[in-house]
C-alpha cells in the first residue's frame, strides 16, 4: 500500500478535504458532465437529471472556489469549465463511473428503503 503524508483521518489534512469536495453528492456528475465538454449552466441543467438550478450554482461555485473548474463569459455566453487540475480527475472519475455501471444494480438491490415504524 502507498505511504502518503498526512492522514485522511486528521481533520486538517489536505488529503481529507480533497475528498470532502469531491465527495459531495453532486460534485463528481457535475465533474463527469464537464469532463466530456465544456457546458452552459442550463445545458447542465438538461444534462443531470435532478439538481435543481441553485444547487447546480452552489456546486459550480465550490468547484470554482477550490481551482477544479473555471467559469468563461464571453459575448454573454458563460460556459463551465474543467481547470488543468480539474482534468486530474477525469481518470479516477471514469474509474469510479465504470464501477457504477457494473456494480450500481446490486447497490441499488441492498438498499432498504426506510419506513416510519424505523424511525
Amino acid at each position: 500500500m502507498r505511504e502518503y503524508s498526512g492522514s485522511v483521518f486528521l481533520a486538517d489534512c489536505p488529503a481529507r478535504l480533497a475528498v470532502e469536495i469531491i465527495a459531495d453528492k453532486w460534485a463528481v456528475v457535475v465533474l463527469f458532465a464537464l469532463s466530456r465538454k465544456p457546458c452552459r449552466h442550463g445545458e447542465l441543467i438538461d444534462l443531470i437529471g435532478g439538481i435543481s438550478r441553485k444547487v447546480l450554482t452552489q456546486t459550480l461555485r465550490r468547484l470554482q472556489g477550490y481551482g477544479l473548474v473555471d467559469r468563461h463569459a464571453e459575448a454573454g455566453k458563460v460556459e463551465y469549465v474543467l481547470t488543468d487540475l480539474g482534468r486530474t480527475l477525469v481518470k479516477p472519475i471514469a474509474v469510479l463511473t465504470e464501477w457504477a455501471h457494473e456494480h450500481g444494480a446490486a447497490v441499488a438491490g441492498f438498499h432498504e428503503p426506510e419506513t416510519d415504524q424505523e424511525l
